[in-house]
């Protein structure tokens, strides 16, 4: 074996042991070139392909530590890094949809300072929440949504976040969290798997109300924990690690106001080490 590659895979080891919390930053993906030979079937793929290969990246370029090894370990690549320029962020604009995997409200704002500092942003334009999927047999409800938006509400009151949105939710659901909440949604995602066509009174609700509906096929389950298991095995080259739990995962956008174009995507991604 490569000595140099045990060393790294000991080093790698050892920081993935002490670690208690693991966050991951893709960088672009418009730019990354191994990830674009390949396009991804889902959003799902996608994100398996961003962990496995950012987790690489990663790897091959671990530095020997002093004896401080970190109990968050920053898994990202700085060459990749989004940062926007002052000069460049009035003509840009910031999309998020945080998907969150547990019920852990401080992961809300975890999340949102997680990519203001990685974009080099002040504020986020948008932020759209995909909350954890109710238990089986149980439907999303007002009160299930509730302290996951008071937690928006308090960011935009901080001026992190701009507009606040929704996914997945009917006429009825929406209805109720628009009377109930201070902070108003903006808009609300409509998987089109789930309905080919909008449904109309949904339609007339958001016209009436200002709230734009906007399109997606992400999954109900971004990605299983056996999945993420796999791709941070993979990107590891099989080190025999913990099990770690994603905790959430947030995408987002930069784009050119003018020209409606994507200038970068991205993940964040933050999992932590299940309680052995």
């Amino acid at each position: 074996m490569d000595p140099q590659n045990s060393n790294t895979k000991t080093e790698a080891k050892r920081l993935l042991n002490h670690a208690k919390t693991l966050r991951l930053h893709t960088g672009n993906l418009v730019n990354r070139s191994r990830l674009k030979k390949k396009c991804p079937g889902s959003p799902s793929e996608e994100l398996q392909d961003c962990i496995q290969a950012t987790l690489s990246d990663w790897f091959s370029a671990i530095k020997p530590q002093s004896e401080d090894f970190p109990d968050t370990l920053d898994c990202s690549i700085p060459q990749e890094t989004d940062a926007i320029t002052p000069e460049e962020r009035e003509e840009l604009k910031v999309s998020v949809k945080l998907f969150l995997c547990e019920s852990v409200l401080s992961s809300i704002r975890d999340a949102v300072e997680m990519a203001c500092q990685t974009l080099a942003v002040s504020q986020l334009d948008s932020v759209i929440i995909a909350p954890p999927e109710p238990l089986q047999g149980d439907s999303q409800t007002l009160a299930h949504l509730q302290p996951a938006w008071e937690e928006l509400e308090a960011l935009v009151r901080s001026q992190r976040i701009a507009a606040i949105g929704t996914s997945d939710l009917d006429k009825d659901l929406l209805e109720q969290l628009y009377n109930w909440a201070q902070v108003k949604p903006s808009s609300n995602q409509v998987n089109l798997a789930s309905c080919c066509v909008m449904p109309p009174d949904l339609t007339a609700f958001a016209k009436e109300f200002d709230i734009q509906l906007l399109t997606h096929n992400d999954p109900k389950e971004l990605m299983s924990a056996a999945t993420f298991q796999e791709a941070v095995q993979e990107g590891t080259q099989d080190l025999n690690i913990a099990d770690w739990r994603l905790e959430w995962v947030l995408r987002y956008s930069i784009i050119v106001k003018s020209r409606g174009i994507i200038k970068a995507k991205g993940y964040l991604v933050s999992a932590r080490k299940a309680s052995p």
